[in-house]
């Protein structure tokens, strides 16, 4: 026997947190009865387990997909005003995959999916500090203070960021905006844009080059590619290591 949330996880479905949302919710029922309450156990052998009425298992493949996302696409499964969701750009995927944290609407760039709900947990959780690489276009000139507060840590309502790694790329005089990249292990809610709003710049445009030492090597917007062995190989001792 083990925990329902656990069982979830190891099907793909999503993280243990995210697992107790969903029974929560009433999106899981065991042998046809909906689970609302924490703490329920199940048998892999003997109990059937659905998520929105299909039947979740454990010995499904593991597929794991790196995604260009578009702007003009929501970060999740579905989407309950309407809009586009980056499943319509691997809709021909068979197995049901989700994906690794979200990239808001208007932030385009890495995005992974997967069905690996333990791999999904550990790149999620805070304490494996997965390091996320962004370019950000922004209004203005980052001055030497602004950048010192984003190197040491911004306030923001939520609390102050942790240190960033930071570095102007360029500046256009005429347009009168800058390019920085952005390296941060936090994964906040728009962080990247609130932290430039704290040292006084708007953001123009945002790009995800890097996710937990993968890039978008090859792909252009709206493409994925399933990773190589040796990327998995790389993203699993990526996370070893930030672990120790």
């Amino acid at each position: 026997m083990e925990r329902l949330q656990k069982f979830i996880a190891e099907c793909g479905i999503a993280s243990r947190r995210a697992a107790e949302k969903l029974i929560t919710e009433g999106q899981i029922s065991v042998n046809g009865d909906i689970v609302t309450q924490q703490g329920v156990t199940v048998d892999p052998a003997k109990d059937i387990v659905r998520f929105n009425g299909k039947v979740i298992k454990k010995d499904e493949e593991k597929v794991y997909i790196i995604l260009y996302k578009p702007k003009g696409f929501i970060s999740s499964v579905k989407d309950e005003r309407g809009r586009k969701t980056v499943m319509e750009l691997v809709s021909d995927i068979p197995e049901r995959i989700f994906p690794v944290g979200r990239l808001d609407y208007n932030t385009e760039g890495l995005l992974l999916l997967t069905n690996d709900g333990s791999l999904m947990q550990k790149l999620l959780h805070p304490k494996f500090k997965v390091e996320k690489v962004y370019v950000a276009t922004i209004a203005g000139r980052l001055n030497s203070e602004g950048l010192g507060r984003l190197r040491h840590g911004v306030m923001l309502e939520d609390g102050r960021t942790a240190p960033a790694k930071v570095d102007i790329i360029s500046y256009d005089d005429t347009a009168d905006r800058s390019k920085v990249q952005l390296s941060i292990h936090e994964g906040r809610n728009r962080q990247v844009r609130r932290m430039m709003m704290a040292v006084g710049h708007d953001v123009l445009a945002l790009k995800r080059k890097r996710f937990a030492g993968l890039d978008l090597q090859g792909l252009k917007r709206g493409m994925y590619r399933h990773l190589t062995e040796e990327e998995l190989v790389q993203l699993t001792t990526t996370i070893a290591e930030e672990h120790l």
